[in-house]
């Protein structure tokens, strides 16, 4: 037989009671914003006390029994003796403390009684913090009334009805639910008070319930009497799990099965967290709430509580645009990360990485689920998420984002993307979307995914709540699913594209390096301070000259003296120079270290020997093809007995050339072929060169100035190779495809399907506006110029 529901109205009448007591208590003691941290956990305690009020007795007997008996784990047959997941093992009750006097004997005393609560208990006022409220509220003389308030005869917290001297029913009972109901209509309003904040833990019902019937309608005829495990890894309050579990159970009783819901959720908020856990016992869900982790060393990504677990199904709203840096930094970092849930084998990699950019981690929380879904039952695992734009297309190809997406759509575990209306939520007014993800996909949806636009089914709200000034009414739920559980087909506000519609191939194109050399006085100058830091360089030589390459050991001091900004002995100061001219700003550590080295002032010096050396032998004029250029110099360093590092030459060669494009390209690497070597020419930069009866492949230096990327679609057809052949070689016919950089990337562009321009209007309606505001301006002209 169905329970009775609770009377909506007594429930929102009780939550406007409690309500009251804070603006009527907590007005000249906190601040508006700190309320929740008083009534929140001071609801907690009245339900939980009125639930212990019956056993009361019978656990301070228990207690004396084990305590004679010096029994060491007492917590099982406490609860036992409670009937509850919790109990309280002090003489007090709230009603004792009421009888009892003002000040400090009644800190004392509130203390011994929160005290003596279990420690699942502890743990809830712990991360509330409450106990650092208890001397605010004492010094304010207001405890004792908050204590008064609670107990007040007009409003019935227990699970039992109140009734009056002829029995009759004075105030009805509050079951677990109704309290639940009350507890998160006071969360909802206090984090509508705070909706510069409340994004980060509180999700619009509206959209909860919205998620949790994408989650559960398109499995409902599978779903089966039995056990069903329910996890939120960014669970904030707890309220979509709750509104998940009333979906599924709903949703199970409508279907006749019995099912067996159980409850995951892990959150970071030390106070959010608190608020989830006190909300399931409040519900009569104690054995729920034990699996709720928290605090502020849980983190899901870096600390995940449930790395063995796999679970049915998966909602979340995580944190969007918020830095994951510390998580990176616990997980090892650049060099340690070594997490198999981010590291994976895919595509041939087998150390593919879904690791975004330490400034957003939200796509990081959709893998943690996706690396949870149960592989081995008929159902699989399904997931409702919510993302923000970033998610679609942030991240280039081969980066973390895209390789996330990669990863989600070459699996085929992506379903749908709903696109939301925009200032749903509290705290932000940005696009945001629901990815609907599944490994169980039916047919008619592998290999594809379905778009659906509903920025435009919304209901205005009266008033606005932060910056959420609209909300899903239930027909618009209805609309976004009758599109999602109906027959494929494209509309204005729905598309179906395959997997591979978001793909495609990043490709580097390379031009060759196209050079001109002359080995004149003044490139060959420039050679003396090759070793970088140009401009200081130059007024260290200019103040010193020679001298660096005879006496650097002893010119060392001044010189570090000098980098550092002290102003030492003026007595070298060239002639010309400032002497009031202000001090110079130290030179960072690791620059003064280089230019106090005297290794390179020296290696530069043999730059530019050996660059003399080569213009005696070449002479000045100038050189069109770098390639002959540099066989010359070659040889001349070889008839001198002077044997080059590649840096050195290249160097040398940096300072003496310079950028051509009517120059040949520079070759990089000649191969002779055998005699009956095949040869196919392709665009990967490798080119055929015929010198009499030899046959050479040529492969040319690429020019980084010039060096430009593609995207190729992964549905393009004949593939890059006809991509490159239509639209690159006609404006450079010199360039190739540097095949070894090609990446491959994902991203899901909304406004490529959906955008709808305005149409332009018509030359009749223009001039009709000049026309107006012609006539406007009629005679201001002669006016301005009249009065002048």
């Amino acid at each position: 037989m169905q329970k009775k529901p609770q009377d909506q109205s007594q429930l929102k009448w009780i939550a406007d009671f409690i309500w009251n007591i804070a603006d009527n208590r907590l007005r000249d003691v906190y601040v508006r914003g700190k309320y929740r941290d008083v009534i929140l956990p001071f609801t907690v305690l009245r339900r939980l006390d009125a639930v212990l009020e019956e056993t009361k007795q019978k656990v301070l007997e228990r207690k004396r029994f084990l305590d004679k008996n010096n029994v060491a784990e007492q917590d099982g047959a406490l609860r036992m003796a409670a009937g509850q997941a919790f109990y309280n093992v002090s003489e007090f009750t709230l009603a004792k403390l009421k009888a009892s006097s003002q000040g400090q004997r009644l800190r004392e005393d509130f203390i011994a009684y929160l005290d003596g609560f279990s420690p699942n208990v502890q743990e809830i006022l712990t991360k509330f913090k409450f106990r650092d409220q208890i001397q605010t509220l004492v010094d304010a003389h207001v405890l004792g009334y908050l204590i008064e308030d609670f107990l007040d005869p007009e409003i019935n917290l227990s699970p039992l009805p109140v009734k009056d001297a002829d029995g009759r029913i004075k105030l009805p009972a509050l079951d677990n639910h109704g309290m639940g109901t009350v507890f998160e209509e006071l969360i909802r309003r206090f984090n509508e008070e705070n909706n510069e904040e409340a994004g980060e833990h509180f999700t619009p019902r509206d959209v909860v319930r919205l998620m949790a019937k994408l989650m559960f309608m398109p499995v409902a005829n599978q779903i089966q009497s039995g056990t069903y495990l329910l996890y939120d890894g960014a669970c904030g309050t707890g309220g979509m799990l709750t509104v998940a579990e009333e979906t599924l159970r709903e949703l199970a009783e409508e279907l006749g099965k019995e099912v067996s819901i159980h409850l995951f959720g892990q959150e970071i908020n030390p106070e959010t967290y608190a608020i989830c856990k006190a909300d399931l016992l409040l519900k009569g869900e104690g054995d729920e709430a034990e699996h709720i982790v928290g605090g502020a060393d849980k983190s899901t990504l870096s600390n995940d509580q449930f790395r063995s677990r796999e679970f049915d199904f998966m909602i979340s709203n995580p944190p969007y645009g918020k830095s994951w840096k510390t998580d990176f930094e616990r997980m090892g970092g650049k060099q340690g990360f070594n997490d198999p849930r981010f590291i994976v084998s895919h595509g041939g990699d087998p150390e593919f990485k879904l690791i975004t950019r330490s400034s957003d981690g939200q796509l990081m929380f959709l893998v943690n689920k996706l690396q949870k879904m149960k592989q081995h039952s008929p159902l699989g695992s399904r997931i409702a998420i919510v993302h923000n734009g970033s998610a679609l297309f942030t991240g280039d190809a081969g980066q973390g984002e895209s390789n996330i997406r990669r990863w989600v759509l070459e699996n085929d575990w992506l379903e749908a993307i709903i696109a939301l209306p925009l200032n749903i939520f509290y705290n932000t007014g940005i696009a945001t979307y629901v990815w609907v993800l599944a490994n169980r996909k039916p047919e008619h949806r592998k290999g594809r995914v379905q778009l659906i636009d509903a920025t435009r089914w919304f209901q205005p709200l009266r008033r606005n709540l932060g910056k959420k000034n609209c909300e899903l009414s239930e027909a618009d739920i209805q609309r976004i699913l009758d599109l999602y559980l109906g027959q494929p087909q494209n509309t204005p506000e729905c598309k179906w594209l395959d997997n591979a519609d978001f793909g495609y191939w990043k490709i580097t194109v390379e031009r060759p390096l196209r050079l001109k050399s002359q080995l004149t006085r003044r490139a060959i100058e420039s050679l003396r301070f090759a070793s970088g830091d140009e401009a200081l360089r130059a007024e260290i030589w200019a103040r010193y000259g020679e001298r660096l390459y005879t006496e650097f050991a002893r010119l060392k001091p001044e010189i570090e003296a000098w980098l550092k900004g002290d102003a030492g002995d003026d007595e070298d100061t060239p002639e010309g120079e400032d002497e009031g001219a202000p001090a110079r700003k130290a030179v960072p550590e690791k620059r003064r270290k280089k230019l106090l080295d005297a290794a390179t002032w020296q290696r530069d010096k043999t730059l530019i020997d050996l660059a003399l050396i080569a213009q005696q032998e070449l002479g000045d004029g100038v050189f069109d093809d770098h390639n002959e250029f540099r066989a010359r110099f070659e040889a001349a360093m070889a008839k001198h007995g002077k044997k080059l590092a590649a840096a050195e030459k290249k160097a040398i060669f940096k300072a003496v050339s310079w950028r051509d494009e009517t120059a040949p390209p520079v070759i990089a690497k000649r191969t002779k072929l055998k005699k009956d070597e095949p040869f196919e020419p392709g665009l990967d930069g490798v080119y055929l060169e015929v010198v009499g009866k030899d046959r050479f492949l040529v492969e040319y230096e690429p020019d980084t100035d010039l060096r430009d990327t593609e995207q190729v679609p992964l549905k393009e057809p004949g593939g890059i190779d006809a991509f490159f052949r239509r639209e690159v070689l006609p404006h450079a016919p010199d360039a190739w495809i540097a095949r070894e950089a090609t990446k491959i990337g994902y991203e899901i562009s909304f406004a490529r399907y959906f955008y709808k321009p305005a149409p332009l209007r018509s030359l009749e309606e223009i001039r009709a506006d000049i026309l107006a505001l012609e006539r406007q301006t009629e005679g201001l002209l002669s006016k301005i110029v009249g009065g002048a």
